[in-house]
């Protein structure tokens, strides 16, 4: 009996995680020919779903989580050996703390901790953008958590950030982290 792409994608990674210990594989640095599409969906929440339903485990989603590769519009799991295309909602992670560390110096720093564990200091190589919908003009932050993948900021961090937010300008606002400043509406 073969395993199925799931199981052999699974244990491929716990191979490579025991080998890693707690660091993040270099994925950007893994090019495996596509071994196809696996049915693992990350949903708009940041819930990961397999054939439908929810992975329950934590420690699983973080280790499927740490080998997440994006290349344009599409998103894999990758490891040295095989690449699985999965569908992603909206974005891949999402995230859900924020701590202000140095509040109103011009060092304050955004420190953003996703779901995941995963964590990103905004600044220039982790900016926040906000994307606004053109039919409900609902904004949608995000942040850049690591290479090219990013996280939507939940509504409760949002409003955190808008009331750090900074007048700068006729209905502009901006937040600043590591000396950076990132446009806020």
């Amino acid at each position: 009996m073969t395993d199925s792409p799931y199981q052999s994608l699974l244990n491929t990674m716990v191979k490579h995680q025991k080998a890693m210990g707690e660091y993040l594989p270099s994925v950007d640095q893994w090019h495996p020919e596509l071994s196809g599409l696996i049915d693992i969906r990350i949903a708009a929440d940041g819930t990961w779903y397999h054939e439908g339903d929810a992975i329950q485990r934590l420690s699983l989603v973080k280790l499927f989580s740490s080998i997440l590769k994006r290349e344009g519009d599409e998103y894999f799991l990758v490891t040295p050996i095989e690449k699985w295309q999965i569908r992603v909602d909206d974005v891949p992670f999402v995230a859900v703390i924020l701590e202000v560390v140095g509040e109103g110096s011009s060092h304050q720093a955004l420190v953003f901790t996703c779901i995941t564990g995963d964590i990103a200091i905004a600044g220039k190589h982790n900016p926040i953008r906000v994307e606004i919908d053109g039919m409900t003009g609902e904004p949608s932050p995000y942040v850049l958590l690591r290479s090219n993948l990013e996280a939507k900021i939940c509504r409760s961090v949002y409003y955190q950030l808008a009331e750090l937010a900074e007048s700068s300008g006729e209905d502009t606002y901006t937040v600043s982290s590591q000396g950076e400043q990132f446009k806020f509406q």
